[in-house]
């Protein structure tokens, strides 16, 4: 039988280093994008990212963003890639709508772009919602309302946590130094203590700087350390204020390995704004 090959246009796009290879799906959906999205993350044997987003129809929204990890598993929000897909629908789709509302597996979100002088999409800010900080609905088995400073043992070592979703769970523990954690080696521990976070978690290693610069690392649950977490730097600043060290209603700074990100928490909504820029592009046959 002969095999019939296809060949897949595609937009590398990264928002503070968070690259992801987006594919425009509009009109005709990839087959079996689980894996496709580990081929082509593969920064050896594909075109290297950390994940695969694609672009597709919403009969809610203007879009609907549908995000694998570099594993294959499906994440549920990308506050990096969000930015971007807005930017896509922008540069790449030629909607000119903004605001866009872009459908995830965490909601409608808002999205306003920054548009340069040559038309071209340059940065976003997204309303990521409001943070979640009851246990159950993050979700973790702990006790209480919220879980703000909390020792937990995780790998045979107690760790103060702040737990935060902002559409994926997140804990977030604050240090001296980021460079001096071993996130290879701890971060993994956190991901698979099923026995706390049925469904994983995200887990953020965060210095203070002052009171509106944070410093941050993350290990992402099915991609390992990233340059950039969207959803990551919003559960920081969410931290931070619960514990003090920032103020509600404040731009804060967040440092990631890929830029910086800034963050705006309040009782109604967490804002979001940050860079969206197109790496390359490209075809690839399947």
């Amino acid at each position: 039988m002969s095999i019939e090959h296809q060949t897949i246009d595609f937009v590398k796009m990264q928002g503070a280093g968070n690259d992801y290879v987006y594919i425009n799906c509009m009109e005709k959906m990839i087959p079996s994008p689980e894996a496709f999205a580990i081929r082509v993350s593969d920064r050896h044997y594909g075109i290297g990212s950390d994940g695969l987003i694609l672009v597709a129809p919403s009969s809610v929204a203007d879009c609907r963003m549908i995000m694998f990890n570099l594993d294959g598993s499906e994440g549920k929000m990308c506050g990096n890639g969000i930015r971007c897909v807005a930017k896509f629908m922008h540069d790449e789709i030629g909607c000119e709508k903004n605001p866009l509302t872009i459908e995830t597996k965490s909601g409608i979100k808002t999205v306003e772009l920054f548009i340069s002088e040559e038309g071209i999409a340059t940065k976003a800010r997204v309303n990521m919602g409001k943070a979640e900080l009851y246990p159950p609905r993050i979700p973790a088995n702990l006790p209480g309302e919220t879980v703000i400073n909390t020792p937990i043992e995780i790998g045979g070592n107690i760790y103060n946590v702040t737990l935060v979703s902002m559409g994926n769970p997140h804990a977030v523990v604050f240090v001296d130094s980021v460079d001096s954690v071993n996130l290879e080696e701890i971060g993994p521990k956190f991901e698979h203590a099923v026995e706390l976070f049925p469904e994983s978690v995200n887990t953020e290693f965060v210095e203070i700087i002052d009171g509106q610069n944070l410093r941050m690392r993350v290990w992402e649950r099915g991609s390992g350390e990233t340059m950039a977490c969207g959803t990551g730097t919003c559960a920081t600043v969410v931290a931070a204020c619960e514990n003090g060290f920032c103020k509600k209603g404040e731009d804060i700074r967040v440092i990631v390995n890929g830029g910086e990100l800034n963050i705006n928490y309040t009782d109604d909504c967490v804002l979001m704004t940050g860079d969206c820029v197109k790496v390359f592009e490209g075809k690839l046959e399947v």
